[in-house]
C-alpha cells in the first residue's frame, strides 16, 4: 500500500518520459547559450554601475530594508559567513540539477514542465542581463557592503570584473539563484503530497538571505527573478492529476458515462451479483 504521504495517484503510465540522451543534449545547450550570453553581457563598466546607483536609490525610495542588515547578522561569526559563501558556490547547480533529475525519474509529466519553465525564466533573465547590466551591491561603495567571498572565502568570481573569463559579474538581476530555488520548490511542492513538502520552500528562503548577505545581490533581483518566474507559471501550466484508484481497483466514475444502478444503489447490469444460498452461513 502506498504511503500517505506520496500522491494519491501515480503519474499515469501513458506519460512519455522524455529520451534521455535528448533530454541532456537539451540541457547542456540551454546551458551553454546561457554562458556564452554572459559572456556577450561583459563589460558595459560605466553603464553597470550607473544601473546599480539606480537600483540602490530605488530600494531606499521605496523603503526596503537595508542588505546592510542581513550582512551584519551574518558577520557575528567567521563560520557563519564562511557557510554562506560556500552555499552561494555549490548549492545552485547542484541542487537544480538533482531536481531535474528526481523530475525525470519520478514524475516524467512535471519533469518536461518543470524544464520549460526554468528554459523560459534563464531566457528571459539573458535578455535582462544584456539589456540592463548591473553591478552587484558588493562593488558599490555607497552601500558599505563587504565582498564576504574575497574577504572570507570561497568565491566563485575573479578579483576584477575585467579579468574574469568566467562569469559576467554584471549581471545581478534578475537572481537566477533565487529563481531556480524558488521553482525547484515550486515544482517538488506541486509534483508531490507530502504533508512536509511545504518545508522545500526554506531553500529559496536560506538562498535569498544568503544572496543579500553575501552583497552579491539586491532585494529587487530577487523580486525580478520572481515577478518572470510568476509570468512562466502562468503561462506554462503544471499537467494535471489523474483520478485515484480505490482500493478495489476501480477508478472514480467517470461523470458522462456512469455505471448504470439498480433502484437499491447495487451495480446494474454489467456486474451481477453473486446468487444467495438460503441457510448459508445459519
Amino acid at each position: 500500500m502506498e504511503r500517505p504521504t506520496e500522491p494519491a495517484q501515480k503519474e499515469s503510465a501513458a506519460t512519455a518520459r522524455p529520451p534521455l540522451v535528448r533530454e541532456l543534449l537539451l540541457v547542456a545547450g540551454l546551458f551553454l547559450v546561457y554562458k556564452l550570453g554572459r559572456q556577450l553581457a561583459t563589460g558595459h563598466t560605466a553603464e553597470a554601475f550607473g544601473n546599480a546607483h539606480r537600483v540602490w536609490d530605488l530600494e531606499r525610495l521605496v523603503h526596503l530594508p537595508g542588505e546592510g542588515f542581513v550582512q551584519s547578522a551574518m558577520l557575528h561569526g567567521d563560520t557563519l559567513v564562511h557557510v554562506a559563501n560556500t552555499y552561494y558556490a555549490t548549492v545552485h547547480f547542484p541542487a537544480t540539477a538533482a531536481f531535474l533529475v528526481w523530475m525525470y525519474l519520478r514524475r516524467p509529466g512535471h519533469y518536461v514542465w518543470a524544464r520549460r519553465v526554468l528554459a523560459a525564466v534563464t531566457a528571459a533573465a539573458l535578455v535582462v542581463h544584456l539589456t540592463f547590466p548591473l553591478a552587484p551591491p558588493r562593488m558599490l561603495a555607497a552601500t558599505g557592503l563587504v565582498d564576504t567571498g574575497q574577504v572570507f572565502g570561497p568565491t566563485v568570481y575573479g578579483a576584477s570584473p575585467e579579468t574574469d573569463s568566467l562569469s559576467n559579474q554584471f549581471a545581478a538581476m534578475p537572481s537566477l539563484h533565487f529563481g531556480w530555488a524558488l521553482m525547484v520548490a515550486i515544482g517538488l511542492i506541486v509534483a508531490t503530497r507530502s504533508r512536509w513538502r511545504w518545508l522545500w520552500l526554506l531553500h529559496p528562503l536560506v538562498t535569498l538571505l544568503v544572496i543579500v548577505g553575501t552583497a552579491n545581490h539586491y532585494w529587487l533581483d530577487a523580486i525580478v527573478a520572481a515577478a518572470l518566474l510568476g509570468i512562466a507559471l502562468a503561462v506554462i501550466r503544471p499537467p494535471g492529476r489523474t483520478a485515484p484508484t480505490t482500493r478495489s481497483g476501480r477508478g472514480r466514475e467517470d461523470a458522462g458515462n456512469p455505471v448504470p444502478r439498480t433502484p437499491d444503489g447495487q451495480d446494474g447490469p454489467g456486474v451481477p451479483e453473486a446468487p444467495e444460498l438460503v441457510g448459508a452461513g445459519r
